[in-house]
């Protein structure tokens, strides 16, 4: 239940003065909510400061100004359709009130005729003479003195005036109680920060622009609450995960032994890092979840096979599951040859298998005889039974629902899971989105890599370019040309894509180009996939809707058109699909001039580094969290207060704390404990204080 202090900030918007359900469903798009506490979370952007009152002849053009006249006349129109003018003046010179659509005697009783009044709002000069259209106000002299001359500026949305929402904002503050304070005394002291309510009155009430940056007390203060309720909740959870009951799997390692010496390669420093941090978790009681990072062609694939060996060396089933039929493929193609060096059978299960081989498939699962299967969703269709499932490894999880991965993990009894992904994570996100978990890192890339020569060419060279593809797949090299990123819409990327194939096919043979897009049957993307492969074709141009993972060691040039329309995180994937054989690759980013700030920072920061997570780094800083995820999809908490990139000190320090917290008091029952479950509820993490209550 949530504290009885909260409900004053639970209540809806509706209660407030002023806010009818009209201006109320308007609030709850535009604030996140329909509460009193999303109107308090919705913190100004901008200020107006209107003290500036200079006389009217010295009234900058376009600038917020309070001006004291006399009203001389009223000027109505003769058609309704054109502006009613007021005529007033100081002793510098006149100006004109300006309205439109105006009804009744409304002006004249506002603006009596030879009194003086105070006007505010943005003047604009016509003719040579000074006018203010619509005053924001128009007050007595005496009056003056209750007018707020500094003004906080929100967001807004059609249908609300930023008189609106200012009078709904200060009425919510003023509804806020005094709550008691979670804070560590020590951190509060050295961050100079005041209690939670003087905090939120400060945001609330900019003074000078310095006022609205991140890094004022006031807003840290409210982010550090944001993410100390973030990171104990994922603490809370990481906790009762590593209370559950786990299966420990403690192989001799024959299997592994096996598979080691078959292995063309060694495995790198880090592979046998992670793997170490992996047999760990497996043969401690309690469950595994953890991450596996690692770039493009690091490796990760064996790291999992070489783990899912342990389980099928003791009797234990474990699958793999790939967010699509193209990487499960791909995965099945690495492990298939190890697991025969290994002598263990694996199998391939994905939508596409039907009949008697799928169910083949099911009944060896269901009576044990499989161990190890490679899979996307189908895995985790009803009908699919396994015998002991100890060990789940989920490609790219942030293609799966959370729910998809608890549906595969509960196909057995305690089962492990480890996740797997190949787009590095800043360290910031890793603590927001998977935080819950453990985390191993592949920072090296295999022996016999070779760096990727990487250029930056403008659009308009594109025929050279051609040429230098063309001499290359004379050599019989093999070339990705990635289409453009159009607009949201397949339509349009595929047109781009197709008429660049042709022109593509024009110069080299049309024997020689294919062509592989998101609106394509999965069985004719395999088939033109394969041949590309296969070196039947020389280029394969792509849209980015489909995955371009297909492993072809052979492939060498990476030309992608208009890469300042991607983000850093895509332009590293698509590079990252070639340079995986022994030859020199090279990767060409076309670029249409003028480029952007931004843009050009990315394509910079491209050339310079192959190093994914400094990649990973850089594209948070330069596009935020939520875009360069996708908050929905990731899994991403939607910060209202925090910036992580603003506030990434107070991330690490949140987290630390989360930590100590639950150290010395598991249950949150000592008197900053109970404030701190007072935060839970605050930031509706409610979830976490319900496992708390079920231990």
């Amino acid at each position: 239940m949530r504290p009885e202090i909260l409900f004053p900030l639970f209540a809806p918007a509706t209660e407030l003065s002023g806010v009818g359900p009209r201006i109320g469903k308007l609030l709850e798009r535009l604030a996140g909510g329909g509460r009193i506490v999303d109107l308090l979370w919705h913190l100004p952007t901008g200020l107006i400061d209107r003290r500036h009152a200079p006389p009217v002849n010295a009234a900058p053009e376009g600038r917020i100004v309070t001006l004291t006249v006399r009203v001389d006349a009223h000027i109505p129109p003769r058609n309704p359709r054109l502006p009613y003018k007021v005529r007033c003046h100081d002793d510098s010179g006149f100006l004109h009130l300006v309205f439109f659509h105006v009804k009744g005697d409304y002006l004249t009783k506002l603006l009596p005729v030879g009194e003086v009044r105070v006007v505010s709002g943005k003047v604009e000069h016509f003719r040579d003479e000074a006018q203010m259209t619509h005053p924001d106000y128009i007050v007595r002299p005496e009056e003056f003195a209750t007018l707020a001359t500094i003004e906080p500026v929100y967001r807004l949305t059609e249908g609300i005036s930023s008189k609106v929402i200012g009078k709904a904002v200060r009425a919510a503050i003023e509804r806020a109680p005094s709550l008691p304070d979670w804070l560590d005394a020590a951190l509060a002291a050295r961050e100079s920060w005041s209690d939670w309510r003087t905090a939120l009155r400060s945001a609330h009430a900019p003074a000078a622009e310095p006022d609205l940056a991140p890094s004022t007390p006031a807003r840290r203060r409210l982010a550090y609450d944001e993410l100390l309720a973030s990171q104990l909740a994922l603490a809370l959870v990481r906790a009762h995960q590593r209370r559950l009951p786990g299966r420990r799997i403690a192989a001799a390692g024959d299997l592994r032994r096996r598979v080691l010496a078959a292995l063309p390669f060694q495995l790198t420093g880090a592979q046998i890092a992670a793997l170490a941090e992996i047999d760990g978790d497996l043969a401690s009681d309690g469950r595994m979840l953890r991450l596996l990072q690692g770039d493009v062609g690091s490796g990760k694939t064996v790291v999992a096979f070489l783990a899912m060996l342990s389980a099928a060396e003791i009797a234990m089933q474990a699958a793999l599951m790939a967010p699509t039929e193209i990487l499960a493929r791909q995965h099945y193609a690495t492990i298939a040859p190890l697991a025969e060096a290994a002598g263990v059978p694996v199998a391939l299960l994905t939508g596409r298998d039907k009949g008697k081989s799928r169910q083949g498939v099911l009944d060896r699962l269901a009576d044990g005889s499989l161990k190890l299967v490679v899979g996307t969703h189908a895995l985790f269709q009803e009908d699919v039974a396994f015998d002991d499932l100890a060990l789940v490894v989920i490609d790219e999880q942030h293609r799966f629902g959370v729910h998809q991965r608890l549906g595969l993990a509960g196909k057995g009894k305690a089962v492990n899971v480890l996740v797997m992904t190949a787009t590095p994570i800043p360290r910031t996100l890793m603590l927001c989105v998977y935080g819950d978990m453990d985390g191993s890192r592949l920072t090296e890339k295999p022996p016999g890599r070779r760096p990727i020569d990487t250029r930056v060419i403008p659009l308009d060279r594109l025929d050279e370019v051609a040429t230098a593809v063309g001499r290359q797949i004379d050599k019989d090299a093999r070339a990705f040309w990635v289409c453009p990123l159009v607009e949201e819409s397949e339509v349009v990327d595929l047109a781009a894509a197709s008429e660049r194939q042709a022109w593509l096919a024009a110069r080299f043979g049309a024997d020689r180009v294919g062509l592989v897009h998101g609106r394509m049957k999965a069985a004719e993307k395999d088939a033109a996939m394969e041949r590309f492969a296969s070196g039947d074709l020389n280029v394969l141009v792509a849209t980015t809707v489909i995955e371009v993972g297909v492993d072809v060691p052979e492939a060498t040039i990476m030309v992608v058109e208009h890469a300042e329309r991607f983000g850093l995180a895509q332009l590293h994937q698509l590079r990252g699909r070639i340079g995986r054989g022994s030859q020199p690759s090279t990767c060409l980013l076309l670029y249409a001039a003028p480029l952007g700030e931004t843009a050009k920072a990315r394509l910079t920061i491209m050339r310079e580094t192959e190093d994914g997570f400094r990649i990973a780094e850089e594209d948070l800083r330069l596009r935020g969290a939520g875009e360069m995820l996708g908050t929905r999809q990731s899994g991403l908490p939607e910060f209202r207060l925090a910036d992580l990139t603003a506030h990434a000190d107070l991330l690490q320090i949140a987290r630390d704390d989360a930590r100590l917290v639950l150290d010395r008091d598991p249950e949150l029952a000592s008197p900053r404990g109970k404030t701190l479950r007072v935060l839970l509820y605050l930031f509706e993490r409610d979830a976490a204080v319900r496992l708390l209550r079920s231990g």
